[in-house]
């Protein structure tokens, strides 16, 4: 009499060891529920944002217009000033020193070249401009 509680749990643990492979096999022949929609926030970047351009009041649009084309005047006007300016200091030397300041002048502008060559050939994307 005592064996038979011990069989009694043998045999559900068998069923039970059973029932569960059988019952996984089971949920492969169900067909699947539907699907949800899923929310924005599980879905992947989208391959086609949209930009969208907001527009202020004409008068603000065409103020930053003036702004923008007033700053390239200014620095196209720098630029030139620094130039004549080179120049006009390179004309009142004497012909030794304008020879030695025009070669300082190569020397450095090839030295550029190069350091800038050999830093941007290290990186793949400015590398192909040097190939």
């Amino acid at each position: 009499m005592n064996n038979l509680p011990f069989k009694r749990l043998i045999i559900s643990l068998l069923i039970l060891a059973l029932a569960v492979p059988v019952g996984q096999a089971r949920s492969f022949d169900r067909p699947s529920a539907p699907r949800q929609q899923k929310s924005s926030s599980n879905k992947g970047p989208m391959k086609h944002k949209k930009t969208v351009k907001v527009k202020g009041p004409r008068a603000v649009e065409k103020s930053k217009k003036d702004q923008e084309a007033k700053q390239g005047k200014l620095k196209k006007d720098y630029g030139k000033y620094v130039k004549e300016n080179q120049k006009r200091s390179i004309d009142i030397q004497s012909p030794e020193v304008k020879d030695r300041m025009k070669q300082n002048i190569k020397n450095a502008d090839a030295s550029y070249k190069t350091k800038h060559k050999n830093s941007a050939t290290r990186t793949r994307r400015a590398g192909k401009k040097y190939r």
